[in-house]
C-alpha cells in the first residue's frame, strides 16, 4: 500500500512493499505465479484490453512488469507505460525489459497522482493493485485514470472481489493479513465496481472471474464516455 506524494516525477514514500515484507519482494513473481492463476487471468485481461498499433497504454501499479510485457507483446507498435511507487520492484521490471528486448517505459509514480496530461492514454490496465489502496485512494486512482484516458478509452481491472463461496472468503483472510484489512475490506465486499461507476466511468461490466488459493479475482471493464452538453 502506498502512502506518499508525487513531486516532480519522483515519489516521496512510506509504503508497504509487495507482499508487505521487503525480503519477500524477490519471491513475488514465484508466489503470484503458483498461487493465483496468474497466467490465466492476466492472459484474459490482455485479451480483454485488445491493445493494437498506435495506442498508448498505461499499466497502473505495474509491479514487476509481467502484465506490462504481455501488453507490449500483444502489439509491438503500441506505446506501453508502466508506473509503480516501489523503486525496488521497478528495478525488477526494468531487468525484465532488458531481457525481453521490448521497448517499454517504466516510471516511479503514484496511481492517485499520475504525472501525465489529460486525455493522454487510450487504455488503462491494472492488475492486483486496487486492493492495496485505502478507499480514498481507490477513488482518487480511478478519477486519475479517468482523467488521463482519452474520450472513448477503456479501463480494465483484475483484482480481488466478492468471493464465490465461504471457502474462498476464508482463503482471502490471508491476503487481508498481509495487505491490511482496511484496504481489502471494500474488495471482498464487492464494492470496487461501484467505485468505478462513482468515479465517472460508463459501460461498466464484469467480464470474468477466477477462483484462486487466495480468493476470487474478478475482471472489470469500463469506458470513459464524454456526454454531450445539452
Amino acid at each position: 500500500m502506498v502512502l506518499g506524494l508525487s513531486i516532480e516525477g519522483t515519489v516521496e514514500h512510506a509504503y508497504i512493499p509487495a507482499l508487505r515484507f521487503r525480503p519477500l519482494t524477490a519471491w513475488y513473481d514465484s508466489i503470484i505465479r503458483w498461487t493465483i492463476r496468474e497466467c490465466a487471468f492476466k492472459s484474459r485481461l490482455v485479451e480483454q484490453a485488445n491493445v493494437h498499433a498506435g495506442q498508448r497504454v498505461l499499466d497502473l501499479g505495474c509491479g514487476t512488469g509481467t502484465l506490462t510485457l504481455l501488453l507490449k507483446s500483444r502489439s509491438l507498435q503500441a506505446e506501453v507505460v508502466g508506473i509503480d511507487a516501489d523503486p525496488e520492484i521497478l528495478a525488477m521490471a526494468r531487468a525484465k525489459r532488458v531481457t525481453s528486448g521490448l521497448d517499454i517505459e517504466f516510471q516511479q509514480a503514484l496511481s492517485f497522482a499520475l504525472p501525465f496530461h489529460d486525455n493522454s492514454f487510450d487504455c488503462v490496465v491494472s492488475s492486483l493493485m486496487f486492493h492495496h489502496l485505502t478507499r480514498e485512494n481507490k477513488l482518487r486512482s480511478l478519477r486519475e485514470s479517468l482523467r488521463v484516458l482519452r474520450p472513448g478509452g477503456w479501463l480494465h481491472i483484475a483484482d480481488f472481489g466478492a468471493p464465490q463461496n465461504t471457502a474462498l472468503r476464508s482463503a482471502f483472510f490471508l491476503v487481508q493479513i498481509f495487505d491490511g484489512f482496511e484496504s481489502t475490506r471494500d474488495n471482498v465486499a464487492g464494492l470496487l465496481p461501484g467505485f468505478v461507476r462513482d468515479a465517472g466511468f460508463s459501460e461498466l461490466g464484469e467480464t470474468a472471474y477466477f477462483a484462486t488459493l487466495f480468493g476470487t479475482i474478478r475482471l472489470l471493464q469500463a469506458q470513459k464516455v464524454c456526454r454531450q452538453k445539452s
